[in-house]
């Protein structure tokens, strides 16, 4: 039997993907932050961590760095509410082995689970084909951008003012403004429209 630790802010995925893996020879633990997902790891025993990117307070991205240098041999799998490519080689280059968005067929979660648990690397399929599809020069433009710069850049574009950004990420609004000043400067750009408009042509704002 495989213990299987699932890492999302939400109760319902949470328990959805409990229903989901049922069937199998699996036992689940459940935890809603990063900070909580660290602990029970502390504790041993586990065979995979299934983990969501947008947590709050610790973000997905460096989680997965910390679960990856405290437990190398627990392989990571991401299931994420992003379908965006550019998300997924984040999590893939950060050690993930697999990378399922929420958007995905239940059966291919599934999938992804055996395969990572059999040693293998599991990518949604039309992620997979996006990431081969994609020319080198057209990613390096947002390869300066860390999770954290791209999840305000895409509740930027969504409309949210900066405190509503601090209050859906759990930081405060100087750590917002501060933060987007760092963006601008990587992309070389100078009015918050270009981040605007540089979101939405990336499809940073398909929250699917």
């Amino acid at each position: 039997m495989t213990r299987i630790l699932v890492v999302d802010d939400h109760a319902i995925v949470r328990a959805g993907i409990r229903r989901l893996l049922a069937g199998g020879a699996h036992q689940l633990a459940e935890a809603a932050s990063g900070e909580a997902a660290l602990e029970q790891l502390a504790a041993g025993g586990f065979g995979l961590v299934i983990l969501d990117l947008n947590l709050p307070g610790l973000g997905g991205l460096e989680l997965l760095r910390r679960i990856l240098r405290a437990h190398p041999a627990v392989p990571v799998l991401v299931f994420s509410l992003h379908a965006e490519a550019i998300y997924a080689t984040r999590a893939l280059e950060s050690g993930a082995r697999g990378f399922i968005s929420k958007n995905a067929a239940p059966e291919e979660l599934l999938a992804a689970v055996d395969t990572v648990l059999a040693g293998g690397t599991a990518i949604e399929r039309d992620i997979a084909g996006e990431i081969a599809a994609q020319e080198i020069g057209e990613n390096a433009y947002m390869r300066p951008l860390t999770q954290r710069d791209l999840e305000i850049l895409r509740l930027l574009a969504q409309g949210n003012s900066l405190t509503q950004i601090g209050e859906a990420l759990g930081i405060a609004y100087k750590t917002v403004a501060n933060t987007l000043s760092r963006i601008k400067e990587k992309l070389g750009v100078t009015h918050t429209a270009d981040l605007i408009r540089i979101a939405i042509g990336r499809g940073l704002t398909d929250l699917r």
